[in-house]
């Protein structure tokens, strides 16, 4: 049986779901109409592009570039904070009008899903049902889509891309050489930009140059990459939909800090608050973590990192610190710092592990604590209590990044 795929990407997701919440909450401007950007906290030199408008685009403005140099291109350009929140809501009510079509839903990203139409269309066309989806969202949610339509999740994923905003775009296999073959190596879905050059040097410039390079060559070349490399450019793709939600392999938070820090007491606090917020997110996801990673980057741009294997899976927070600080004292060599990281790894299920059998009192108190401050935070919301320092430079540093 043939399936079918749908790719569906929100175009330009962070601006248009800012614009779309600040018109509902009673602001006159579209900001989608004018030089816009959503970019981090200059303050925090975090000042980055994250999302762009169209009328930025003509200035030359890029995703990931410096807002000081945004400017330079555009001076009248305006910019305005991202919010987790706003998008995650969107997201949530574009899938819930996914819903409507199919529960084979596989999110890939915050602003992208894969649908798997196969056994869902009801004997209609797929181009009809790409049209329907993508006419609601932008009557009932206010913003506009890509949709790729393909028998597999590569192609659709490559389809959805060709040509922006608002279209629906098919890429069956019969279509492949008119449609994928011709477009530049760099264009290949996974491909990474440090392969990119290899593959110049190989004399390989087009998909389809690829397509018909020898596939032992590039396994010789690449290893198993290689022969992945060689299937995408074929539009070989077996990979299912998959609607249940991946466990995370690791869970990490990192902060670029307002200003240099060399104050070992401050620099705590905020591995205290992100060692806090990791903990927070691993006892959500019901697992238990054995490995403890900590990263500082000093101001020179120097970067340490060290990490830990714990005697005994844990998701407690003063537990987890106390190896985060144990470790930042080995690396920290007094000198300005404007990074620090807390990640965890080697991530279990809280249900598969067997707990010793000679219970740690401390351990079972700072257990109650850690569910008594979550159960505040899920009602309260998150700030609304923290073991961490309510100081400024904590509040400032408290950058999530969930990997």
């Amino acid at each position: 049986m043939e399936r079918y795929i749908l790719h569906i990407d929100v175009n330009n997701a962070f601006l248009s779901w800012t614009a779309i919440e600040m018109l509902k909450n009673g602001g006159e401007l579209d900001i989608r109409t004018i030089p816009a950007v959503i970019g981090g906290d200059e303050s925090r030199r975090a000042g980055v592009v994250l999302a762009k408008s169209q009328k930025a685009k003509e200035f030359g403005i890029v995703t990931g570039e410096p807002l000081y140099q945004a400017r330079k291109k555009c001076p009248g350009v305006r910019t305005f904070p991202s919010n987790y929140l706003v998008y995650k809501k969107y997201s949530n009510r574009l899938y819930q009008l996914f819903l409507e079509y199919t529960d084979k839903i596989e999110r890939f990203s915050i602003d992208e899903c894969f649908l798997d139409m196969t056994a869902h269309r009801m004997g209609r066309d797929i181009m009809e049902i790409a049209q329907e989806i993508s006419s609601r969202v932008k009557k009932e949610l206010g913003f506009t889509v890509n949709i790729g339509i393909a028998s597999n999740k590569l192609l659709a994923k490559m389809a959805s891309d060709f040509s922006k905003p608002d279209k629906i775009h098919t890429l069956y296999t019969e279509e492949i050489e008119k449609k994928m073959w011709p477009l530049p190596i760099k264009e290949l879905f996974m491909l990474g930009r440090r392969t990119v050059p290899k593959l110049y040097n190989m004399k390989i410039q087009t998909i389809g140059d690829l397509a018909h390079t020898d596939e032992q060559l590039l396994i010789r070349k690449f290893g198993k990459f290689g022969k992945m490399l060689w299937e995408y450019a074929n539009g070989i793709d077996d990979t299912e939909v998959n609607e249940k939600e991946e466990v995370p392999k690791g869970i990490g938070n990192s902060t670029t800090l307002p200003m240099d820090v060399a104050d070992i007491d401050k620099l705590e606090e905020v591995l205290l608050a992100l060692t806090e917020q990791v903990t927070y997110r691993l006892r959500a996801h019901n697992m238990l973590a054995t490995v403890v990673n900590v990263q500082l980057k000093t101001k020179d741009f120097v970067t340490y990192s060290h990490q830990k294997k714990l005697y005994q899976a844990t998701s407690n927070t003063t537990e987890i610190y106390e190896t985060a600080k144990e470790l930042f004292l080995q690396m920290y060599q007094k000198e300005p710092i404007r990074l620090v990281g807390v990640r965890v790894d080697g991530l279990v299920q809280k249900d598969e592990v067997q707990l010793s059998f000679f219970s740690n009192p401390s351990s079972e108190k700072n257990e109650k604590i850690d569910r008594v401050v979550d159960d505040l935070k899920k009602k309260f919301g998150y700030r609304s209590v923290t073991r961490a320092s309510s100081s400024d430079l904590v509040k400032k540093a408290q950058k999530d990044r969930i990997e």
